[in-house]
């Protein structure tokens, strides 16, 4: 494919991504699948052009008017010579179609001052929440939540084994990655590695899985004993729940519970390629379907939906499709499923909520609308929760993020992770 022809490639999917539900890889697959002519090296060029668009949708979309994908694409190439950009949307066949004059015209016109909202790489409305969030870092937190790229992340599954045994095993196919900065368990892959992380023998044989740092962190948080009685609430694909696996140790009871089934499903693979023990239990379509298990639990993790405004850097195209009624309704739903959840705890037991958001909405107004309406509960530090699963100098910032509370919000900003909250509870009746 030509220059041109990947350009216009990229126009078209973009245009479908902002039509559809499902996530921006997904739609550059399926074009990918319906055009076998592209081969790998358009393909992963083209998905290039996509995913800088999308990072940069806020600014492109505040210098050429329009949020359609050809402005995003033109919005991007702002700043190189025109006459280069005219090449590209003037070559015919399967290129995209000529500059307009308005186009033109934008493309070379200063850019005035950047509303601050821009600037973040926000959408208009939710500028504020962030700003009301994170104070004088809301634009630095908007920019790592929306324009950086994320890092590959692994968590070394301890069911099979020490990290320096993982490590050497990566290293026998050429993977070198860091030691992560909080989790014991944590590897970071290179930046640019372009190997399939699924196809390593290091993963296949299930002493690896892919788990963002801030994800591990929560389970970390969580402090699963082996022995005791284990409820991953809302499992979903089962990221969590392998760690909790992992801190059992094997010894003790985890429950893997969704109201999905086929994520349930799709979850048996991973169980038995981690060796973890796992009972999967579907609940009814409201949550119910644990009444057996009321006061049983030593612990219950929470993993509420959510935004998913902690993953937009790994999934851009997420923060324009959410809306203040999603946010409002998802509050709600949050503060249901953790009312609903409680009752499984046992006295003296735990339970962590925890969300990839990084609105205060989904997290700090649901732990305290907990906490109000839950006064058999009280709040547990985070600096007492802990354990050797976490560095000590991780552990110390983690502490000091914390400020003596019993909450945590990891951002892109803050921790080079992916945007997490949890908030620790302990049952004193």
């Amino acid at each position: 494919m030509t220059p041109a022809a990947r350009i216009a490639a990229a126009i078209e999917i973009l245009d479908e991504i902002a039509t559809v539900r499902g996530p921006a890889d997904g739609v550059i697959k399926a074009w990918g699948r319906n055009h076998r002519f592209a081969g790998s090296k358009d393909r992963r060029g083209i998905a290039e052009h996509v995913y800088v668009a999308l990072r940069a949708r806020a600014r492109s979309q505040w210098r050429m008017g329009s949020d359609k994908g050809r402005a995003l694409i033109l919005g991007v190439m702002a700043g190189q010579p025109l006459d280069e950009i005219n090449a590209l949307f003037a070559s015919g066949g399967h290129g995209p179609e000529p500059l307009s004059d308005d186009e033109r015209n934008r493309l070379v016109a200063p850019l005035p001052m950047l509303p601050d909202w821009v600037s973040a790489g926000l959408p208009e409305w939710i500028a504020p929440l962030f700003q009301a969030r994170y104070g004088a870092d809301w634009i630095a937190e908007g920019q790592a939540a929306t324009l950086e790229r994320a890092p590959v992340d692994l968590r070394v599954n301890a069911l099979r084994g020490p990290v320096e045994n993982a490590l050497n095993l990566l290293a026998h196919e050429d993977v070198k990655p860091e030691r992560t900065p909080f989790s014991a368990w944590g590897l970071r892959l290179p930046a640019g590695f372009a190997t399939d992380v699924h196809t390593l023998k290091a993963f296949t044989t299930g002493w690896v899985e892919v788990q963002d740092e801030a994800s591990q962190i929560a389970a970390f948080l969580a402090r699963a004993k082996p022995g005791g009685l284990v409820i991953d609430y809302c499992a979903g694909g089962g990221g969590k729940t392998l760690a909790l696996a992992a801190s059992l140790a094997g010894r003790g009871r985890l429950l893997a519970c969704d109201v999905d089934q086929k994520r349930l499903d799709a979850m048996d693979e991973r169980l038995k390629r981690a060796a973890a023990k796992v009972e999967v239990r579907r609940l009814e379509p409201n949550g119910e379907g644990m009444a057996e298990f009321e006061g049983q639990a030593d612990l219950v993790f929470v993993d509420a939906p959510c935004s998913g405004s902690g993953t937009w850097r790994r999934h851009p195209e997420a923060a324009w499709r959410l809306n203040p009624e999603t946010v409002e309704r998802l509050s709600a739903l949050q503060q249901t499923i953790l009312a609903r959840a409680a009752k499984l705890v046992k006295p003296g037991g735990r339970i962590l909520y925890a969300t990839c958001s990084m609105l205060e909405q989904e997290n700090d107004a649901v732990a305290i609308a907990f906490a109000a309406s839950h006064p058999d509960f009280h709040p547990i530090p985070i600096v007492e929760a802990p354990t050797a699963n976490l560095n000590e100098p991780g552990r110390v910032r983690l502490a000091a993020l914390a400020a003596g509370g019993h909450t945590l919000q990891l951002t892109p900003h803050r921790t080079g992770t992916d945007g997490f909250f949890a908030a620790l509870f302990e049952r004193t009746a």
